[in-house]
């Protein structure tokens, strides 16, 4: 197999020779298949044509005026979209899938401007940030120099930052720091319902699905005295693991690596599962987006086996799907009664988030409707 044949790489012409590198994407994104060199002197315009037919422009030219050009692929993007812009439907479920299929054109637009790295995790152009430590922190380890988009860099550079100065959680009386692909707690509203909830039991509960650890850490500041905690994704685990130790509850959280449930039965199970039955388009948004409600159903049948007899389940759930149209307004009520469970109580609160008030939001009408609930469930008698 010769250099320009090998699978996951770059290739693109230099000097009348052909050159490759390694490619690296975290959404699991194919290589670009056409390859230019770019630099300072590409006009905008130029570079937003060639975006648009699908080539890819490496950067050999200033850092930051990489980062400048992306941002004038933006702004022709949003000139073009408001110039094309058609009326806006009555139907909220398209109009949701016409808001993910521009997020997605946007994104590969704007992911055609790639940035080299060397092998020692250094960016090789002027006036090139330090970015090895969030590298290393994303789990990129120094060895074959290889290309990213720089929009994916900067979401690395973004959650490098995230995760030094930590998210503010009132509930806990500390911060939680996500970690890069790990789904930040920025909405509050759901942690508050969890912090007022009165607990069933105290000696042990499953948290599935736990992330950043912020629902078992909230459980055992609660005064549960032994809790499991489970994630598939080893990032997430260990993004739990130093945010429990840091507040001070790690003793009391045992993590586990399973799809759901860890084995045996508790008096409480917690879980707050993506809250859209969409197919996510980055690895990230699974934690928003559970196709064919996957992970829903999963756990509301898997309760029969692992809650006790007398036990009560927390399910923390919004209603914009619903709102959006993409899930029937009664169908959670009959995924719970045909995992044989019945709904014991249920606690709302409308979300804080910006959004919520934008007008100027496509989904507008949807969230200002939106509520989130903790649904108490139990086994049917």
């Amino acid at each position: 197999m010769t250099s320009d044949t090998l699978p996951g790489h770059l290739h693109w012409e230099q000097d009348g020779e052909q050159r490759s590198c390694l490619w690296r994407s975290e959404n699991g994104s194919a290589p670009p298949k056409k390859v230019l060199l770019a630099d300072d002197r590409m006009p905008a315009d130029q570079a937003y044509k060639l975006a648009c037919e699908g080539t890819a422009l490496l950067w050999q030219g200033d850092y930051h005026q990489a980062r400048q050009l992306v941002q004038a692929l933006g702004r022709r993007l949003e000139k073009k979209s408001s110039r094309n812009a058609k009326p806006v439907s009555s139907d909220i479920t398209q109009v949701f899938h016409q808001h993910r299929q521009a997020q997605a054109h946007r994104a590969r637009i704007l992911g055609m401007v790639l940035i080299p790295v060397n092998g020692d995790l250094r960016i090789p152009l002027r006036r090139a940030p330090d970015v090895k430590l969030a590298l290393t922190q994303a789990g990129v380890t120094e060895g074959e120099a290889f290309a990213l988009s720089l929009r994916e860099l900067l979401g690395i550079i973004g959650a490098f930052e995230w995760r030094k100065n930590g998210v503010d959680v009132p509930a806990l009386g500390g911060k939680i720091h996500p970690y890069y692909g790990v789904f930040s707690p920025i909405r509050g509203e759901y942690i508050d319902l969890v912090q007022k909830a009165r607990l069933p039991s105290d000696e042990l509960a499953f948290d599935i699905g736990t992330g950043t650890g912020v629902l078992a850490a909230v459980l055992a500041r609660k005064g549960v005295r032994r809790i499991i905690a489970t994630d598939q994704d080893q990032r997430a685990l260990a993004c739990a693991a130093d945010n429990l130790q840091r507040l001070g509850v790690a003793s009391q959280v045992t993590l586990q690596t399973a799809d759901l449930f860890p084995e045996g039965k508790a008096p409480l199970i917690i879980c707050n599962p993506p809250w859209l039955p969409a197919r996510p388009s980055s690895a990230i948004e699974y934690a928003v987006y559970d196709p064919d409600s996957r992970m829903l159903r999963g756990f509301l049948n898997g309760l029969k086996s692992h809650l006790t007899d007398d036990g009560e389940a927390w399910l923390i759930m919004s209603d914009l799907a619903e709102h959006l149209g993409l899930r029937g307004k009664d169908e959670l009520f009959t995924l719970i009664s045909a995992a044989g469970l019945v709904v014991a109580g249920k606690m709302d609160i409308r979300p804080r988030h910006g959004k919520a008030t934008d007008n100027a939001d496509p989904l507008h009408s949807a969230r200002s409707q939106e509520v989130t609930s903790l649904w108490r469930l139990r086994h049917q008698l």
